[in-house]
């Protein structure tokens, strides 16, 4: 074992994917802690030399973090919240979106369209967490939504979204936070604020993990037949081609002024695991974790809570 940074600061890595394809640099960012949200740099540092390099800098008040690689080539995903904060908009849950840097370049991964009718293949706030596919072509993410913030706060739901290589996506800017993105992105989970206790309904979709190129695990928020909060293993399976993914199903992908955007047409959320009757049931929430999938795609890894 050996210490690689000398700086005194902190060097926050992901939770995945944070090493270059060739295994000589690892990627992170700087913020104080996993719960400040205000480094302002994208760095790496070669493992045999202790170079460090930066990958991207924020400008106009912004701030970057959580930072993952691409599987097979010099190209790196991170959160970034947005320019020139003010009291209306900073930081949140449903204001940030995904940067993708490459050689130098920098593009906004969702676009983001908060004026109705909404645009499809645009989100409406924040996604987090960005994760490419095994073999590179998607993204994943988790989302909070800024029109059903604004509606209720209650109704902004944590859901899980995937960005796909079918865009761009060009937003007719009528509002001065509105902005377009590389990628066609839609949520894959589907959640109700009230879910029917004892029922495969959930009201939260998080922590996920690819199973394979074509399916996501994740946690989602469960009701016992008591009520009681139960979180359980659930899995969705995604369209294999871009008519898939831009087929809207019994709902508008892009959203309603009072509905979250909803899954492409056959994409359906199954539930793997049912522990409601256990003495400790559901999947652990402390200490955190995402769910994990072997090479193969055959199995999933998660923490029971016993």
């Amino acid at each position: 074992m050996k210490q690689i940074t000398f700086a005194p600061r902190n060097h926050l890595l992901t939770n995945t994917n944070t090493w270059t394809p060739d295994s000589q640099w690892l990627v992170f960012d700087v913020r104080p802690s996993g719960a400040s949200f205000t480094g302002e740099t994208i760095e790496r540092v070669n493992i045999h030399t202790g170079e460090v390099e930066v990958i991207y800098r924020a400008s106009q008040g912004a701030h970057v973090g959580v930072v993952t690689v691409h599987p097979k080539s010099d190209k790196y995903v991170f959160i970034h919240g947005p320019e020139n904060p003010d009291e209306t908009w900073h930081y949140d849950f449903h204001h940030r979106r995904g940067v993708i840097a490459k050689g130098g370049k920098v593009s906004n991964l969702d676009a983001m369209d908060i004026t109705a009718p909404y645009t499809p293949g645009a989100l409406r706030g924040g996604s987090h967490v960005h994760v490419f596919s095994p073999d590179g072509e998607r993204v994943s993410f988790t989302y909070n939504d800024h029109v059903m913030h604004q509606l209720d706060s209650a109704l902004d739901l944590r859901n899980v979204g995937v960005a796909a290589p079918f865009g761009p996506v060009n937003v007719q800017k009528q509002h001065p936070r509105e902005y377009s993105g590389s990628h066609w992105c839609v949520l894959v989970s589907k959640t109700t604020p009230t879910p029917q206790p004892g029922s495969d309904e959930i009201n939260r979709a998080y922590e996920e993990g690819w199973v394979g190129n074509h399916a996501l695990a994740f946690i989602g928020d469960t009701l016992s037949p008591k009520g009681e909060k139960v979180p359980e293993l659930f899995i969705v399976e995604l369209p294999q081609d871009e008519a898939g993914w831009k087929a809207a199903g019994d709902a508008p992908l892009s959203g309603t002024e009072t509905t979250l955007p909803a899954p492409p047409r056959g994409v359906v959320q199954r539930r793997l695991t049912f522990t409601h009757h256990r003495a400790y049931p559901g999947l652990v929430n402390v200490p955190r974790h995402w769910v994990r999938c072997n090479p193969q795609g055959t199995q999933i890894a998660f923490f029971n809570a016993r």
